[in-house]
């Protein structure tokens, strides 16, 4: 499964606990890594106008 994949069922409203009753091969870890990955490919520098 994609880390998109989490993020969309996450965002449609999907609690945690019904992702991981849906897709048992998944773990409460996978899910926070997911949103970590996302949180840090989104942490990028802002360059100012000289």
């Amino acid at each position: 499964m994609r880390v998109v994949d989490v993020l969309q069922l996450l965002s449609a409203g999907a609690p945690v606990e019904e992702i991981l009753t849906d897709y048992a091969f998944l773990e409460r870890e996978d899910i926070l890594a997911a949103i970590e990955y996302a949180a840090m490919q989104t942490d990028h520098v802002i360059l100012q106008p000289a």
